[in-house]
């Protein structure tokens, strides 16, 4: 759909109900939005602002909090826009950029979560080599590395899309997805399809291995451990394990019916495609906030300052 010349757009369909929903869509998404960045923000601050606090396990924290910001920011001020406007489009440019960053949270939230496990397993499994194999060097190397290899992955299959000639323009989505917009070409698409398995495989199956291996390995130190022990680990390793578990089931389904095309119905396949723009970004610093005694107690402490400070004025 050309409105302007040399500029293709692609109307944003999946909506539901738009017109008569479109405020209580508005006023929902907003105030998620709001909490999440307030959440996030609040406990990234916490661990930033804490010497006491910058170590390997929360700075993995405060990382994987980062991601989810990045992320976010790609899909909530385009769908804040689009329930604004009576006809949501974007620009083809402008859909594969957001595909791009959405792509790129979402691999970056399973190397982040592996990295995490490796932190946990360490500690728990050989806690005398955690400082020589857990070091601040080491850590920003694996940080790099989750960032930037899922930044190159994605780089690829954004080109390869970007290279298509599209013939239809209508994405049956509320937000930008590289294989949805692969499948609007009428041209041959091979290559794409199999890059975006090998990308997929490559991206998500390492990480999510390498965790199970950890937990395996973790729970087996648990057993031969006291109660104490067995409490302290899984004080640790319980909210890391509860947002691994329920991240990589909401992206299988979300790759599953994308690719498969199954008989789902449209208001579920929609909930479910945004589920991990919603749910791990609004939950993750709830959960660590509270779990974590760390930053619980930091965060308490604020609090209470705060209160004094209001009372003593």
């Amino acid at each position: 759909m050309d409105y302007f010349t040399n500029v293709t757009y692609l109307t944003l369909e999946g909506h539901v109900e738009l017109d008569k929903y479109r405020y209580i869509y508005l006023i929902i998404s907003f105030t998620v939005y709001l909490l999440i960045i307030c959440c996030n923000t609040v406990v990234i601050s916490v661990i930033y602002t804490n010497k006491q606090l910058h170590e390997p396990m929360y700075i993995f924290i405060a990382a994987l909090l980062c991601n989810a910001l990045c992320g976010t920011i790609a899909f909530y001020p385009k769908l804040l826009n689009d329930l604004l406007s009576e006809i949501p489009a974007i620009s083809l440019e402008a859909c594969i950029f957001q595909a791009f960053v959405i792509y790129t949270y979402a691999a970056s939230e399973f190397t982040l979560l592996s990295a995490m496990a490796y932190d946990r397993y360490v500690s728990i499994c050989k806690p005398l080599q955690y400082a020589t194999l857990v070091k601040m060097s080491t850590v920003r190397k694996i940080l790099f590395i989750c960032w930037f290899w899922p930044s190159c992955q994605n780089s690829i299959s954004i080109i390869l899309t970007y290279q298509l000639q599209l013939c239809k323009f209508k994405l049956k989505r509320i937000y930008c997805n590289n294989y949805a917009v692969v499948k609007l070409s009428c041209g041959d698409t091979t290559v794409h399809n199999f890059f975006g398995i090998f990308s997929l495989i490559v991206m998500v199956f390492p990480p999510v291995i390498f965790v199970i291996f950890s937990y395996v390995r973790i729970l087996d130190v648990c057993l031969k451990n006291s109660k104490d022990f067995r409490r302290k680990a899984l004080q640790t390793c319980f909210p890391h394990l509860i947002i691994f578990i329920s991240f990589t089931v909401t992206s299988c389904f979300e790759v599953i019916n994308s690719r498969l095309e199954g008989n789902v119905p449209h208001l579920f396949a929609m909930i479910m495609s945004v589920e991990n723009l919603v749910i791990p970004p609004l939950i993750n610093p709830v959960i660590y906030g509270l779990k974590m005694q760390e930053i619980f107690n930091r965060i308490t402490k604020i609090i209470q300052k705060r209160k004094t400070h209001v009372f003593t004025d």
